[in-house]
């Protein structure tokens, strides 16, 4: 884990200025719903050959983090993560995301009927061949009266990962037990055509639970296991929110989100 922050901190010092010239964001103002919310988007639009990264980026990558607190009626934001890309980076693997991508943004007002402005300050990476953090502000009015579907937000809600309920997952169960340090995680995932997945994604739903990138094993064409070890960035024991877990299951050009994970 140490080798791992080490290498990624060690990408990440050069040339942090560089990034302002590989990234462009803008707030897509998107359209209200019924219900009084707001679907926008965050276009985030990269030079040729840069890459930025996913929720969870991986050993090698810097984890995005939005600041939302300059914007005006706005009571919460929910993003929607289109599916990412598997990236090998000096014999580390990175989730990213390269060329143009669009985050749907799911916003909810303080109160029902109020303009919503969105200002966010976005802290990311952005990698070619070495990674460089970097911050971008974006500032959009939200309309009050746009109903129509904002056609590229629409296409990136499509490309998400399935639910659990929409990839047919039948059965998913979680087994935990100390390990020398920390635990030893191993999710039991039965669901069709489960032998196709490439990679998995664990999270722990805590930023500060490290958790390794998981070995897939698989047991039938309908049934595999991902196994991490999870430990804490400070050391020490910690608690694990079952509730809280996350798995992201990646394969070629399918994605399936699981929440939570039940004991076995």
């Amino acid at each position: 884990m140490l080798l791992a922050a080490f290498s990624c901190a060690a990408l990440a010092l050069p040339l942090p200025a560089r990034a302002l010239d590989v990234i462009a964001g803008e707030i897509l103002p998107g359209w209200r719903l019924d219900d009084g919310t707001h679907m926008a988007g965050l276009r985030l639009t990269l030079a040729p050959g840069w890459k930025t990264y996913w929720r969870a980026p991986g050993d090698a990558g810097i984890p995005p983090r939005f600041d939302w607190s300059g914007s005006e009626s706005l009571r919460a934001v929910e993003i929607a993560w289109p599916m990412p890309q598997i990236f090998d980076q000096n014999g580390m693997r990175s989730i990213v995301y390269e060329g143009e991508v669009v985050l749907p943004l799911h916003v909810r007002p303080l109160r029902e009927g109020a303009p919503i402005r969105l200002d966010a300050r976005v802290e990311l990476g952005v990698c070619e061949d070495i990674c460089v953090p970097t911050s971008l502000g974006v500032a959009e009015v939200l309309p009050e009266d746009a109903s129509r579907p904002d056609p590229a937000i629409a296409a990136a809600l499509a490309a998400r990962p399935l639910s659990a309920a929409e990839a047919g997952v039948r059965r998913v169960a979680c087994t935990i037990v100390p390990g020398a340090r920390g635990l030893r995680l191993t999710a039991e995932i039965e669901m069709p055509r489960a032998g196709r997945t490439g990679a998995a994604v664990i999270e722990a739903g805590d930023p500060e639970i490290w958790v390794s990138e998981p070995d897939i094993a698989r047991i039938s064409p309908d049934r595999l296991t991902a196994t991490s070890v999870l430990e804490h960035m400070e050391g020490g024991d910690f608690a694990l929110d079952r509730g809280a877990l996350r798995i992201t299951l990646l394969g070629s050009g399918t994605a399936v989100d699981i929440r939570g994970c039940p004991a076995k």
